[in-house]
């Protein structure tokens, strides 16, 4: 954007003035352009600062509102961890109530049955010995000697 610097001719009482006064129009049409240029930059520059802290400021926001939703995402976590451990502690109780309670059923049906085995065993062997008894009966079981059947035949005789 520099120009080289003028030249003027020289004349009787110093140099051009028409050639002086139009470098200096040109410098200061130059000048004039550079300072509404200035301007517009400046007043860019102040939009650009006022976005800026604008954006700084929406930053800072969304940094505080992450803080917070970080935040409760951990409380969240924490309450879901604790809550997931009182339902793995409840299930487990509930388990081992569950487990205990068929223990102590099959101990019952365990006595149960060897009461049940042992009554078997005694009914068995009373058995046994009322049928020894009734074998030994009937073994000892003697007929009556049967009469002779002459004295029949002698009395459709008659």
């Amino acid at each position: 954007m520099s120009k080289a610097k003028p030249q003027f001719r020289i004349m009787k009482n110093g140099y051009d003035r028409f050639a002086v006064d139009d470098a200096i129009h040109d410098y200061h049409v130059r000048l004039e352009m550079m300072e509404k240029q200035l301007e517009l930059y400046q007043k860019q520059m102040n939009e650009t600062r006022e976005q800026l802290e604008a954006v700084r400021l929406r930053y800072k926001a969304l940094v505080s509102e992450l803080a917070v939703k970080e935040k409760a995402a951990d409380d969240i976590a924490r309450l879901a961890l604790k809550e997931a451990n009182a339902i793995i502690d409840t299930a487990q109780n509930n388990a081992n109530s569950i487990v205990q309670e068929a223990l102590s059923t099959a101990r019952l049906v365990l006595v149960e049955l060897a009461n049940l085995s042992r009554s078997a065993t005694g009914m068995k062997e009373e058995m046994k010995q009322q049928l020894d008894a009734l074998m030994k009966s009937i073994d000892e079981f003697e007929f009556p000697p049967i009469p002779p059947m002459d004295w029949l035949n002698e009395e459709e005789r008659h």
